[in-house]
């Protein structure tokens, strides 16, 4: 898939405003990306084999460096590393719950304004994050689209004078864009 394709979008606080996209996680037109990452930041399938295949081994090199020093990054929060030979500032790597892990959506949540909050300290204009959590980490869908808003709601809520302009959703066709579609439309 080349194209990306809006789907829904909700404005935001400032004139801001959020996007459910269809398409490539690595073609979206934005500052910097998010990684569904684990706490060790090891890229082992899915969306994070694919961005650090795409970025070479500096991003490997430098989370791996994050790790040795800081330990694993807990459920919840989100830490930065260089995009390597992707054309982003960065890639953040925000960590999800995994199904069974307890208090999945309120960590999901966290997990994503955390991810915007690092976008922000940056002075980054615009953000493209993947379905974190849905795929191998099983949260139920209807949870994570809950997450993903109520995460870019709290970060615009706690810090109204983010840098972020454009926060997007991207994901492959598939179900989770129907139930982030309606989640949007009930949020209004």
């Amino acid at each position: 898939m080349t194209d990306q394709t809006v789907v829904a979008r909700a404005a935001l606080p400032g004139g801001r405003r959020f996007l459910l996209v269809e398409g490539d996680l690595l073609r979206e037109p934005v500052d910097a990306i998010v990684n569904a990452a684990n706490g060790f930041l090891a890229h082992g399938g899915g969306v994070a084999a694919a961005i650090a295949r795409a970025a070479g081994p500096e991003l490997e090199t430098e989370g791996d460096a994050l790790v040795a020093a800081g330990g694993p990054v807990p459920s919840g929060w989100a830490v930065v590393t260089t995009a390597g030979r992707l054309p982003f500032l960065g890639v953040i790597h925000a960590v999800g719950p995994r199904l069974g892990e307890g208090d999945e959506e309120a960590k999901l949540t966290g997990a994503i304004a955390s991810a915007l909050l690092r976008a922000s300290e940056r002075d980054w204009r615009s953000v493209s994050f993947p379905a974190v959590s849905s795929g191998i980490f099983a949260v139920p869908l209807d949870v994570c689209a809950r997450a993903y808003l109520a995460g870019v709601r709290r970060h615009f809520e706690d810090h109204p004078d983010s840098s972020l302009e454009e926060v997007r959703l991207c994901v492959f066709p598939g179900p989770l864009v129907d139930v982030v579609r309606k989640e949007m439309e009930a949020a209004g």
